[in-house]
């Protein structure tokens, strides 16, 4: 209305505001009154619900559009009784998002491609109450990329703890929905992960996440002495072998910062295995597992929706908010990695037939 009635014509007419009348609309969930503003020559028509309409369709996809924002229920009822002048419960914002949990259940269990030319794991973590007290538990996430370059969240699951143990279940479960072979996956260095992985799918390539060895070299270090020792690293992971990558990691602890902070090399050689296979990828796959940061750039939109609830009522509750925001994140993704249609070429020699384009 203060758009309509801030045009030149409109102002040009002396047309005002004139009050309000109430309709009767539909929606998804029953009738609706409407508090519709006026203006005096008549001229106003309303952009959501146009005059002579009785229905006002998408209104449950919109509360859960804002529920997915990371929005309250009580802060959703205020939001659509200011934006379209009607009253809801908390009660009815409840009902409506907890709709979308059939819909949770169906993606959890739909089939999943054959093959996945990369897999990315990772958890985030977010504060649930169970049996009265909160507790940080894991959002365990997978991505899976396609031969095709296309990514999709394979699954998430809700646990207490990060471990093996669990991961292994969640292999299984993959398994069973159709996935027979995984080229690539990249983890975060989870002591016993590649062994569930590998349980599974024995063929499976398993590459730790640099960037998550660098930063965890990087939390034995002042904040002062970290972009040092981050440039003291980097002829290790840009080593052209793993036998020079070998050497360079030797020349670090031999160096200053290795005898100061002798932890770092440590953890390279206790996670050695698990890197080496970087190695003996081409510059394109090199810069497609270098890191999880398809998996991270996801954890970091969950962590944003649920940044404002403090803390989830049950696993139920966290479950629903959680698939909203990834249903929200894969809708962005439009396209293949850049790096991609080099990487296939590599891969494709490297994996033989097993890297399958149909899938």
């Amino acid at each position: 209305m203060d758009v309509h009635l801030g045009s030149e014509a409109e102002q040009a007419s002396g047309n005002h505001r004139n009050g309000s009348s109430e309709k009767t609309v539909l929606s998804d969930d029953g009738a609706m009154t409407l508090s519709i503003p006026r203006d005096r020559h008549g001229r106003f028509d309303p952009a959501l619900i146009a005059k002579y309409k009785r229905r006002f369709p998408g209104f449950d996809e919109k509360i859960i559009a804002l529920y997915a924002r990371g929005m309250s229920t009580r802060d959703i009822q205020k939001h659509v009784g200011e934006l379209y002048g009607i009253t809801i419960s908390p009660d009815l914002v409840s009902a409506v998002t907890d709709a979308v949990l059939d819909e949770v259940s169906a993606w959890q269990n739909r089939p999943l491609e054959t093959t996945y030319a990369i897999v990315f794991f990772d958890a985030v973590r977010v504060k649930i109450r169970d049996e009265g007290l909160v507790s940080n538990k894991a959002v365990y996430l997978a991505i899976g990329m396609r031969a095709s370059g296309y990514k999709e969240v394979l699954g998430l699951w809700i646990e207490q703890s990060e471990g093996a143990k669990f991961w292994l279940r969640v292999m299984n479960e993959l398994k069973s929905r159709g996935t027979q072979d995984i080229l690539i996956a990249v983890v975060d260095g989870l002591k016993g992960f590649p062994d569930a992985i590998q349980a599974v799918f024995p063929q499976t390539v398993v590459q730790t996440c640099i960037v998550h060895l660098i930063r965890y070299s990087m939390s034995f270090a002042s904040w002062k002495e970290r972009k040092a020792i981050a440039a003291a690293l980097k002829p290790i992971y840009r080593a052209d072998s793993a036998e020079a990558a070998a050497d360079a990691l030797e020349a670090f602890d031999a160096g200053a910062w290795g005898r100061k902070y002798p932890n770092i090399a440590t953890s390279w050689r206790r996670n050695w295995t698990a890197v080496i296979p970087f190695f003996a990828f081409s510059a394109e796959v090199r810069r497609i597992v270098y890191t999880t940061n398809a998996i991270e750039s996801l954890n970091s939109t969950v962590r944003r929706s649920v940044r404002s609830k403090g803390h989830f009522p049950n696993d139920q509750a966290a479950t629903k908010l959680i698939w909203l925001s990834l249903r929200n994140a894969e809708a962005t993704w439009k396209r293949p990695p850049i790096a991609w249609q080099a990487a296939k070429a590599q891969l494709a020699i490297q994996f033989g037939e097993r890297f399958n384009l149909e899938d």
